[in-house]
């Protein structure tokens, strides 16, 4: 540390005329620049008054990213050149020349809370940190530069509000014109549901089980019809034998009721009938025993007749006996009985038929039906949706009319500067002064650098690396012309002989 002391010391002016030089060159070069005026205007962005659930905000992106995007449709030829013209800034220059300046010299930075002002600030959800925005613009004019900044900052909000009034009616007739399609495709989809639902009438899935049970009812009831046929085939099959029966016993009687012949054609009948009736019923049944009655009665008058002779005057009744007709009516009975039974057969089975074919083709029309519900509670669903945010979007729009919604205000309009913004020549001397440091810095290293003077014993053993063993003063004239005096202490500018072993 001592080394560097002496050495500052040594190079002090070598150091401090550097330093004191260049801060006034640098003052001085920046008059050689042309002043530059920023005019600066401030914008504040008022977070939206009314809750987030219950009206969304139009925009949810970066407020910065917005900023920027609404820069870049500000600085467009078609808006940039009217101003120009209304400004009169093509005066002495270009339109390109005027739009390219404008675009280079317009900046728009954020303005971010403060420490103290932050802690004070409630945040709503998905709110920007940044208050605001600062528009600045710099010209060779003041008053130029001030004009510009009042156009650009007006052009700005001017743009924010249109476009925020477009994304709103934009959003609200697209959000139309797709819920118009929606409703087309909704009753398209309803149309093939209902038509479907007419063409498959009880086969829909959920007749399934319902067809089931009307199939297992309708197979009992074709049984029990099957048994009534048999029962009345039966009966009368039954009845028809008893009427020839009948019918043969009233004949014969009618031609000769003593007729070994007749008697005996009338005694086989009845054994033919007596069994067809015990093939049907026990010998306790009333038939039966009336049937065997029958057959023995017929046996005795047959043996009278053969025993007796026979009488040739007797004459056929023309009249059929009441027991004869009667069954000619239980069997016209039967018949219609047989008729209504095989009707209802009929009807049964194609029942049957008709019910089997719906279940088996449940599987395919389930498939379909699926299929057909399944797109037409989408398309509810989607229709729905597209409801809602159509509302939502009519409640966006009607809070940007009633200017409910996030707001761009002007807190300071465009500012006149009363002084230039550039060159700023504290700046350039501050920027002197530390050249000129680092310039007188560097030539003080420089000069110690090719200096190879010895100074003190460390030079010494630094250089001739022997211990030093005395040091004696210089004798002789110091710096000034004058002799030194001889108190061992050498004077300012004196330098020691040393001598070494």
């Amino acid at each position: 540390m001592d080394d560097y002391l002496g050495m500052l010391r040594r190079r002090l002016w070598v150091i401090l005329i550097p330093a004191l030089i260049a801060p006034a060159l640098g003052f001085g070069i920046s008059y050689l620049f042309p002043a530059k005026y920023t005019s600066v205007s401030r914008v504040l962005v008022e977070a939206q008054k009314l809750p987030g659930d219950v009206v969304k905000p139009i925009f949810t992106e970066d407020l910065m990213q917005r900023i920027s995007s609404l820069q870049q449709q500000v600085i467009t030829r078609n808006r940039l050149q009217p101003m120009a013209e209304r400004l009169g800034l093509l005066k002495n220059a270009s339109a390109e020349q005027v739009i390219d300046d404008v675009r280079q010299n317009l900046t728009v930075t954020p303005v971010q809370p403060d420490s103290a002002t932050l802690g004070t600030i409630k945040k709503k959800p998905g709110q920007s940190d940044v208050l605001g925005f600062e528009v600045n613009f710099t010209s060779s004019n003041a008053k130029v530069a001030q004009q510009i900044d009042k156009e650009l900052t007006s052009m700005l909000l001017e743009e924010n509000l249109k476009s925020r009034e477009q994304v709103a009616q934009g959003t609200t007739e697209f959000l139309s014109r797709q819920l118009v399609e929606a409703k087309k495709n909704l009753d398209d989809l309803d149309s093939k549901l209902a038509a479907f639902k007419r063409q498959y009438s009880g086969q829909l899935p959920g007749d399934a089980d319902n067809n089931l049970k009307i199939l297992m009812g309708l197979n009992s009831q074709l049984d029990a019809n099957t048994n009534n046929l048999n029962r009345a085939q039966q009966d009368k099959s039954y009845s028809e034998s008893v009427l020839a029966t009948q019918l043969a016993q009233w004949n014969a009687s009618s031609q000769s009721s003593t007729s070994p012949q007749a008697l005996e054609q009338q005694l086989a009948t009845l054994q033919s009938q007596l069994m067809q009736l015990q093939g049907r019923y026990t010998n306790d049944h009333p038939d039966v025993v009336k049937t065997k009655a029958d057959i023995a009665e017929l046996k005795k008058r047959l043996d009278e007749v053969n025993s007796a002779k026979p009488d040739t005057t007797a004459k056929p009744s023309s009249a059929e006996p009441p027991e004869i007709r009667q069954i000619r009516v239980q069997i016209h009975q039967y018949e219609q009985a047989i008729a209504q039974a095989g009707a209802e057969q009929k009807r049964l089975q194609d029942q049957i038929r008709l019910y089997q074919s719906r279940v088996n083709l449940s599987p395919n029309v389930e498939e379909q039906y699926k299929q057909l519900t399944r797109d037409y509670d989408t398309a509810q669903k989607f229709y729905a949706d597209l409801l809602s945010k159509r509302t939502e979007s009519e409640m966006m729009q009607d809070a940007e009319r009633q200017q409910q919604g996030e707001q761009f205000r002007l807190a300071s309009g465009a500012s006149l500067p009363s002084s230039p913004s550039f060159p700023n020549r504290l700046l350039f001397a501050g920027g002197g002064l530390g050249a000129g440091l680092a310039l007188g810095v560097g030539l003080a290293l420089w000069i110690e650098l090719k200096d190879k003077a010895i100074r003190n014993e460390l030079d010494v053993e630094a250089v001739m690396e022997l211990p030093m063993l005395i040091s004696l003063p210089w004798v002789g004239e110091s710096e000034d012309g004058k002799p030194n005096a001889h108190d061992g202490k050498p004077r300012s500018g004196a330098r020691k002989e040393t001598v070494g072993v």
